[in-house]
């Protein structure tokens, strides 16, 4: 009766947003980034009404990380003007500190979400945001693993969205989860070519 809402208008148009940039991003085309810097405000909006506070802070990262990735993708990562970004490995010490990272930021948004909030989820929500700031950067970075860390978190987000009622959302991480199995397995064709992606 009261499904098409204006919430439920954000939530179409932040899937069909999301569905474009997960085009993009599966052809590592740095116009992902452009969908990046409006999918944020949609979601955050839908995030912030549902109680799921992380979910909505993390848009703020996401905004200045679509900024970051369009620049770095850009400029290849070193100044270099109109050179594409080349797909590689993340390397062990970067990996190490990403791990890091991780559990620190899991630990710590968990603590403020049970402590400080109305929580309704509070691990799997600080689960999915922290591996997601974590994966942002990989893909900032243009890591092939950034893959693997969208893996886990749309595997956890189809789950959380569906308990919330966001089913477009669910839906949309569904899809998402199946196409970051295919888009890390062609990553690693085209990272084995040299094809760094679309750079236009």
């Amino acid at each position: 009766m009261d499904f098409f809402t204006w919430s439920r208008a954000l939530e179409i148009l932040g899937f069909s947003i999301g569905i474009l940039y997960l085009w993009w991003e599966y052809h590592a085309d740095r116009r992902l980034w452009l969908a990046s810097i409006v999918m944020p405000t949609i979601s955050g909006w839908i995030y912030f009404s549902k109680g799921l506070y992380a979910d909505f802070a993390i848009n703020i990262y996401y905004f200045l990380m679509a900024i970051y990735g369009f620049v770095v993708w850009s400029n290849g990562g070193s100044g270099k003007a109109k050179k594409k970004l080349p797909i590689t490995r993340i390397d062990r010490r970067h990996r190490i500190g990403a791990a890091a990272v991780f559990a620190l930021l899991w630990l710590g948004i968990f603590a403020g979400l049970k402590f400080l909030t109305d929580r309704t989820v509070p691990v799997a929500d600080s689960f999915t945001t922290a591996l997601s700031i974590v994966g942002t950067w990989m893909l900032a970075r243009k890591y092939l693993e950034q893959w693997l860390a969208w893996v886990a978190v749309d595997a956890v987000c189809v789950f959380l969205y569906a308990y919330k009622g966001i089913y477009f959302y669910a839906l949309l991480y569904a899809i998402y989860t199946v196409i970051a199995v295919i888009g890390y397995r062609k990553w690693g064709r085209m990272m084995q070519t040299g094809d760094g992606g679309v750079s236009e």
